[in-house]
């Protein structure tokens, strides 16, 4: 009995190793406000799944401030896993970034303290300051079915949502393009 438990032991860890190995590879995440799509990307350029997306109501134009319900445009990256999202799951990105403190410290809307934790946030691959006059959490979730628009997020249908979860890890690239 012992040798039998440990054979499906064995057998339950190689399936596991086979299942991730197995997964295609997202180099990064490529979404187009235009087009309305999200898809992830291999490392070799080719798209390994496209989605259709919700963004922000005011969709022209990248963010600049909180409230403005635009969705960012520009280079991020995935910053938290939320297991927990009130949108079912959700990747955290890095909004704001360094380039969009320094914008918005040229135009007055954070003060120099907070430009410099949102500079060193990103050089440290971790979460910047989601408070600040820029706004922040920045979303890609779930959700999104027959969504018109949201509050600045990317929003996809849950099943969806599952599928991008798993698949993609904490610091995976995402562009945002107009």
């Amino acid at each position: 009995m012992a040798l039998l438990l440990r054979l499906l032991s064995i057998l339950l860890v190689v399936a596991a190793l086979l299942t991730v190995m197995t997964r295609p590879h997202v180099a990064r995440i490529a979404v187009s406000k235009g087009e309305r799509t999200l898809r992830l990307i291999d490392a070799e350029g080719s798209t390994i799944a496209s989605y259709p997306i919700a963004i922000g109501r005011a969709a022209v134009g990248p963010k600049q401030l909180e409230g403005d319900k635009r969705t960012p445009e520009g280079e991020y990256f995935v910053c938290v896993k939320n297991p927990k999202s009130h949108f079912h799951l959700s990747l955290g990105l890095n909004y704001p970034n360094a380039g969009d403190a320094q914008r918005g410290f040229a135009a007055g809307a954070i003060g120099a303290e907070q430009l410099a934790e949102i500079q060193t946030a990103e050089l440290e691959r971790r979460r910047p300051p989601w408070d600040t006059p820029l706004g922040g959490e920045i979303f890609i979730h779930g959700r999104g079915d027959g969504r018109a628009g949201t509050a600045g997020c990317i929003a996809v249908s849950d099943a969806a949502i599952e599928e991008i979860y798993a698949l993609v890890y904490t610091g995976t690239p995402v562009t945002i393009m107009p």
